[in-house]
């Protein structure tokens, strides 16, 4: 029998106590097929080799909590700060990011990241944050204690001095009156959410072609099933 695939010199990891660590394994109609003699199998022109080069292989993860359906639908405009080192070096990401956002869409900073991983050990300034994008929307959320706005983001959201503080939240202002740009989660989130929740939507197409990134970069990582914990209005 030719095998689809045929993967070899790794490190599989198999979950089988008798057998827990294989070196190659091969594949038939998406079905393991063979572990540790995947080399017997015969291969035809379609068969695809892989050496893993000493690699790890595992099985596929199951994410029992996740957003998948929100976080799909808005993946293609989020910027992600998620192992950057510098408060600089995401700073030029967030213009670089903005710079090539359409408008009326947001750029947004959603999570994965804080200030501790930064060498500068701090938060962006919101005067820093109008700098790197002062034409373009931008909401940085700050884990579930706060977020902020830029002064493009407040001009859409038409927020102003007569604005009141939405249940569950706090409008930060200036001497005047005016929103800063800070919206402070207390005594809950819904601030946060709500505010997220009136930006402009992508189009069906662009929300199809969205979910398909963001799961693909889940593959990335190794996750290959979902359980959705729903909310946000979903």
């Amino acid at each position: 029998m030719n095998a689809d695939i045929i993967l070899h010199n790794g490190r599989i990891t198999t979950l089988d106590p008798r057998h827990p660590e294989a070196k190659n394994l091969a594949i038939k109609d998406g079905r393991i097929v063979g572990v540790d003699d995947a080399e017997s199998y015969e291969r035809g022109p379609e068969t695809k080799v892989i050496d893993l080069r000493g690699r790890r292989v595992i099985p596929g993860l199951n994410d029992s909590h996740l957003h998948v359906i929100r976080a799909g639908l808005y993946y293609n405009l989020e910027l992600r700060w998620d192992g950057v080192p510098s408060l600089a070096d995401a700073l030029r990401m967030l213009k670089e990011q903005s710079d090539r956002t359409p408008p009326p869409h947001w750029v947004r900073v959603v999570g994965g990241w804080n200030e501790w991983q930064f060498a500068e050990l701090r938060m962006p300034t919101l005067d820093e944050l109008n700098k790197a994008a002062p034409d373009t929307p931008v909401m940085v959320l700050h884990l579930y204690d706060s977020a902020m706005l830029n002064r493009a983001a407040i001009r859409a959201l038409g927020m102003d001095a007569a604005t009141p503080n939405p249940p569950g939240g706090l409008i930060a202002r200036d001497a005047g009156g005016q929103p800063t740009g800070l919206l402070i989660a207390e005594p809950n989130a819904f601030i946060l959410y709500s505010t997220l929740a009136r930006a402009p939507k992508l189009s069906f197409d662009d929300q199809l072609n969205s979910s398909r990134h963001f799961m693909r970069e889940l593959n990335r990582f190794g996750v290959t099933s979902v359980s959705d914990a729903g909310g946000g209005w979903q």
